[in-house]
């Protein structure tokens, strides 16, 4: 059983706290882990394989990362070059599993899910196995405890264990997900799934050829580095942008469902959050510095500074450094409204935190203003940027901790606590940390133009151009 993890997707749902280019699969939203480390950590005792990752190009370094601190090696990360939706995404990884000869069983799985009862989770994947072994295409539903209307719908024939699909339903109104509930035939669609790789193959070679056509090609053409496999994108934009509900569930003959009751939450909104999240008496959600007094229902989430709650209930505060959300909790399925007006107006807040990762560290933007910016540089042990120089811009470098190696031109210098260097536009120059302790400092950008494009690199160590 090789797990699938599906990291894909923006979690605009969950702005502030995600972005584009920090979305909420990254994030610990419930305990420790981040949402796509406790993904691979419930299903590793059960993996005969690493797994399968597919993602975004700009999230690679961030899946490594993520995947290496929980001890995770050696899995495949796919690379997609566009969005397609899931259906591709998962034949790519259905060729690429069965590309040395094998033919295994795929467990697909969001990387940005919460499952509770993990231990019901992995002895349902066991009667799940038995029937994926015989060809059927078995997908997970939940047994639904509300008449929900945020979720897609699965109607199931009676009986008990797997049982053949008869229909899957979209997002229904309030009276009708109240009568799928009351039926008993009716269960939340997780998007989890369980078949042979060769299963899914055939069924799309049935009812999309089109798309196996262009994800045999983009994973054929693709490039292959040290840790990444990067798809071609001329071939993989070719293919049809579709779910595999859509593409291959609604059409098979072979869908089936397991119905389970294993503490599942996709996590898709703050009110979602605020279900799983550990509550006080009052019903009361806290993260970080946080006081209330006199409120009921609330889920305050601070990462940055002191946030207080006074004679509020059912209300979801979210404060990060560059952005404050103050919402009623009936009202955060609405937020992507709020994410398309920042979109439109060309802001940066949709897409990117105040403090940006890099497979070398971060940076944090700490202020900036007419031909200045400031930023707090954290670089890891070990770790280089590119060699690099700007066209419109300066630098200055202050080491608040730990050792930098510099190079400037032609020469090579040694920084330590306190000690600051100048790098004069147009110089070429790396940053690099010999260490053994993150190296920090604080950088000052002076020019006509402090844009992140305004980088010319010639040698990087992590294979950016």
């Amino acid at each position: 059983m090789i797990p699938v993890i599906l990291s894909g997707g923006s979690g605009t749902r969950l702005w502030p706290l995600s972005r584009e280019g920090f979305p909420k699969q990254f994030l610990s939203l419930v305990g420790q882990e981040s949402m796509l480390q406790a993904t691979w950590n419930r299903v590793s005792g059960v993996a005969t394989a690493p797994p399968i990752v597919v993602a975004g190009e700009d999230h690679r370094f961030m899946v490594a990362e993520q995947l290496r601190e929980v001890g995770c090696s050696s899995p495949t990360i796919l690379l997609e070059p566009a969005a397609r939706n899931t259906a591709p995404a998962i034949a790519v990884a259905s060729l690429e599993a069965m590309s040395h000869g094998a033919d295994p069983l795929l467990l697909v799985l969001p990387s940005d899910h919460v499952i509770a009862d993990v231990a019901a989770f992995q002895h349902a994947l066991r009667d799940g196995a038995r029937a994926a072994e015989q060809g059927q295409l078995v997908t997970f539903g939940i047994l639904p405890t509300a008449p929900e209307t945020g979720y897609g719908y699965i109607q199931a024939e009676a009986g008990d264990g797997v049982r053949k699909v008869k229909r899957f339903v979209e997002k229904p109104d309030a009276d009708t997900a109240q009568t799928y509930l009351a039926s008993g035939q009716y269960f939340w669609n997780s998007g989890m799934f369980l078949f042979k790789a060769s299963a899914y193959i055939d069924a799309l070679q049935q009812h999309q050829p089109a798309m196996l056509d262009a994800c045999r090609a983009a994973l054929a053409n693709a490039r292959r580095e040290t840790d990444f496999v990067r798809l071609d994108r001329a071939a993989f934009e070719r293919s049809p942008s579709d779910s595999i509900d859509y593409a291959v569930m609604e059409r098979t003959d072979r869908a089936a469902v397991l119905p389970i009751d294993v503490g599942w939450n996709d996590v898709g909104s703050w009110s979602a959050l605020w279900e799983v999240a550990e509550q006080d008496n009052e019903g009361n959600a806290h993260h970080g510095d946080v006081i209330a007094e006199q409120c009921k229902n609330t889920l305050a989430w601070s990462d940055h500074r002191l946030v207080t709650l006074l004679g509020i209930e059912d209300v979801v505060v979210v404060d990060t450094a560059d952005a404050v959300l103050v919402a009623h909790k009936d009202k955060v399925q609405e937020i992507k409204a709020i994410v398309a007006q920042l979109k439109a107006e060309g802001r940066s807040e949709p897409s990117a935190h105040r403090k940006v990762y890099r497979p070398w560290g971060n940076y944090d933007s700490i202020d900036v203003g007419d031909r200045f910016q400031v930023k707090r540089i954290t670089v890891k042990p070990g770790a280089q940027l590119s060699l690099q120089m700007h066209h419109h811009r300066a630098e200055h470098w202050i080491v608040v901790s730990g050792t930098g190696r510099v190079t400037r031109g032609d020469e090579t210098i040694m920084l330590s606590e306190n000690q600051s260097t100048y790098i004069p536009l147009g110089v070429k120059h790396r940053l690099e940390n010999p260490g053994v302790v993150p190296l920090e400092l604080i950088e000052v950008q002076s020019g006509s133009y402090l844009g992140e494009d305004d980088i010319v690199r010639f040698d990087d160590a992590y294979g950016r151009g």
